[in-house]
């Protein structure tokens, strides 16, 4: 009978072993309720929320009965109400979005600048004004591109301008599986993106409102008139968030040399920037005694970082990374306050937590995953470190093991999600990291803050010029790194299912105690089998039917050199292989294997038509016309009318036939596709 019983007291020593660590789990069964969410095909009803929230309260009052085993119905608890915060913050967001393509007249007040990827000045607009359409159905918000002649004007924060341009809705994934921007779009408020060719003219000067975003436009523009060229857009960026001035090129090779992050104000720089007023503060109160020994000198100091991480905060544009990199340093700061450990993992949970309740379709963007995968690595590290008492060397040593220490675990830890979700890979990250990330710290960032303290005295450009310097050998490391031979490597994409396989078997190991964590390896260890084994479409339709992507052994054939380069560039990148467009499109040229796809672009081309067999697919990029020679064939047509409902398309060849999966299979009919 003892025999039988030892698992069950196995089972329960090792429970109870998890005792006052389990809220590290918390945002994890949050998070995942946020993720059943997203994934499912279908919206929920509001009967589906009614009972949601009686499994909520019935679970909250089993609780109280459970003891031991409670932690398992908050568990479910978590997971429910994750579900339906997500659900709640969906509908909050729910603007008007045009379900057509519209030219036209568009009007609008400037709250946002940024560059397209294509290098275009950006504008967004909201109050917008659209000929002929109902208030009702005009959008909050609209994003436009500005190409052809421009520079009539210089757009400014809060400006009512008015321009004639083209939109359309916000596109789905560029194919079954991919990137959503339909969701993104969604839950930024943007009813429609476009661009126009025309000059954008002023309808009426900056009004009141939008403080923050003139104040951080300001900034932008006082620092790159002190500090002009590529180091003050950098430095532009770093301090008011405003990138406008970034060129595409530098951006490449920070990308290329996993340097980026440096660009985004995220972790890096709410912590360098908090550490630095602390410590100016805590150095404040040391030079006058008098003061720093009769008053909480250390909790004062933390509560003056935490004021100031929070006009960063405003000024930076409040966007999702810089919340969560604010919530991270408030968490921090309120421990020291609170006389309470700063780094743990309980105080990365309660940060997770906040931000998954404030904006939890946070939870899908790289920016969340990579931050606080590199967050609860280092957290975790750190603190086996201390607990074993590894011993670190000389005291002058462990500066330099801890900046070593910090890039390898940080780049270990986003390295696979930053590959997943830009299917690139930097092999020299590491090195790139350790020759810039310390001259953040003690020379950037310093400078940054002493230069905002000057410009209200007009002596800021000494400041800027120090802070140059440590950009300006940032950005020639990123150019001289990504110019190597083999510093960028690609990946393919991977199926759905591999990051979260992953991110569990990481929390298992991280947060599970005992040896039983070691478990967390298995899950890891498929996720990557899973990625290796990959398989990706054997042919690509866009949802307009102007592009088409054929595998063939050399890579993905094109059948366009030009045109539609946003999806093909996905596409290629998507497959992990480094190929231009033009160079898919001469394997389109060389011929294909026996594929059944027969591409026909225009009318003319459609009308001369010859026919084709059952097996075939014929794609087209215009709507056959009735009776036409397209009418009636034994062969399946497929053109904007029919791909506008499927979304893009992915087939799949074999012995057995052509499996067909669609993009609208795979998203489900939702708020932001069912407009």
């Amino acid at each position: 009978m003892a025999r039988s019983l030892a698992p069950w007291h196995a089972l329960v020593d090792a429970w109870l072993a998890q005792r006052g660590h389990l809220f590290a789990w918390a945002p994890v069964c949050l998070g995942l309720g946020v993720g059943i969410y997203f994934s499912l095909g279908w919206e929920p009803g509001l009967a589906h929320y009614a009972a949601l929230l009686g499994l909520i309260l019935f679970g909250l009052v089993l609780t109280r009965w459970l003891g031991l085993w409670a932690p398992f119905v908050w568990a479910v608890v978590l997971v429910a109400f994750g579900l339906c915060l997500a659900g709640a913050r969906a509908h909050q967001v729910a603007e008007p979005v045009i379900g057509w393509r519209y030219y036209g007249p568009i009007e609008g007040r400037i709250v946002d600048i940024d560059r397209s990827a294509s290098d275009a000045l950006r504008l967004t607009l909201d109050q917008v004004v659209l000929d002929d359409v109902r208030p009702s159905r005009t959008p909050a918000r609209v994003r436009v591109s500005l190409h052809g002649r421009q520079g009539f004007i210089t757009p400014k924060p809060g400006m009512v301008v008015i321009l004639t341009g083209h939109l359309s809705p916000p596109g789905g994934p560029v194919e079954p599986g991919g990137f959503d921007f339909q969701r993104h779009a969604w839950f930024q408020r943007l009813g429609a993106v476009g661009y126009t060719r025309t000059p954008v003219l002023t309808l009426e000067p900056p009004g009141e409102g939008l403080w923050m975003f003139k104040a951080r436009m300001w900034l932008s523009d006082r620092v790159q008139t002190g500090l002009p060229g590529e180091a003050g857009a950098f430095a532009a960026a770093i301090m008011s968030g405003d990138r406008s001035g970034m060129g595409q090129e530098t951006l490449r090779a920070l990308r290329a040399t996993n340097l980026a992050h440096l660009l985004a104000i995220s972790g890096l720089h709410m912590g360098l920037l908090a550490g630095f007023v602390f410590a100016a503060f805590r150095v404040g109160f040391s030079l006058v005694p008098a003061v720093g020994l009769r008053v909480p000198a250390k909790k004062i100091s933390a509560l003056g970082a935490l004021a100031v991480a929070a006009v960063y905060l405003g000024l930076s544009g409040g966007n999702v990374a810089t919340e969560r990199a604010f919530v991270m340093a408030a968490v921090a700061l309120v421990a020291v306050m609170a006389d309470r450990r700063v780094l743990s993992l309980r105080a990365v949970a309660v940060a997770a937590l906040i931000v998954l309740v404030l904006r939890p379709e946070a939870l899908l963007g790289p920016g969340f995953q990579m931050s606080f995968a590199a967050t609860t690595a280092l957290v975790a590290v750190f603190g086996w470190l201390r607990d074993a008492k590894v011993p670190l060397g000389p005291k002058w040593f462990r500066p330099v093991f801890a900046v070593v220490v910090s890039s390898a675990v940080a780049g270990a830890a986003t390295a696979p999600v930053a590959a997943a979700h830009f299917n690139q890979f930097a092999h020299y990250g590491l090195v790139a990291n350790l020759l810039s990330v310390p001259l953040m710290g003690v020379l950037v960032m310093p400078a940054a803050v002493l230069a905002v303290c000057l410009m209200p005295l007009g002596l800021e450009v000494v400041a800027l010029w120090i802070m140059g310097l440590g950009l300006d050998w940032i950005l020639g490391v990123a150019h001289w790194v990504s110019g190597l031979e083999g510093a960028r490597g690609t990946v393919v994409s991977p199926s759905p299912v591999v990051l979260p396989l992953l991110a569990f078997g990481g929390l298992i190991v991280v947060l599970w105690q005992g040896r039983a964590r070691w478990i967390g390896l298995a899950p890891a260890a498929l996720s990557m089998v899973l990625w290796m084994n990959t398989q990706r479409p054997d042919v690509l339709i866009a949802d307009n039917g102007s592009l088409i992507g054929v595998m063939t052994e050399k890579g993905r054939a094109l059948n366009r050199a030009r045109g539609s380069g946003f999806v093909a560039m996905n596409w290629l990148e998507n497959d992990g292989v480094a190929l231009e467009q033009e160079a898919a499109a001469a394997l389109w040229r060389e011929g294909l294997a026996p594929v059944p796809i027969i591409a026909l672009r225009g009318k003319r081309a459609a009308a001369g038509f010859a026919g084709c067999r059952p097996e075939d697919w014929v794609v087209m990029n215009t709507r056959p016309e009735a009776g036409g020679p397209l009418t009636g064939l034994p062969c399946k047509v497929l053109h904007p009318g029919t791909l506008r409902k499927s979304g893009a398309l992915a087939l799949y060849i074999d012995d057995t036939g052509v499996r067909e999966v669609s993009a609208r299979q795979i998203t489900g009919a939702r708020l932001w596709n069912d407009q």
